[in-house]
């Protein structure tokens, strides 16, 4: 179990360093515009990423 956590550690750390490495002034207007957004709907998003996060993981280990 601890081996997949940090796995998907890894991978999100590879995405996300390949945003910033691909596309940095793309990563700044986001930051700005998270920045200005209200925080009700920061968290909204961050709710349906996890949703759509946990999806993914339960249909790619078979449990969906």
């Amino acid at each position: 179990m601890l081996e997949w956590l940090i796995v998907g550690l890894g991978v999100a750390l590879v995405l996300e360093g390949l945003a910033y490495a691909l596309a940095p002034s793309g990563m700044k207007k986001l930051a700005a515009m998270a920045a200005s957004a209200p925080a009700s709907q920061l968290r909204i998003a961050g709710l349906v990423a996890v949703a759509v996060g946990v999806f993914v993981v339960a249909l790619m280990h078979g449990g969906a």
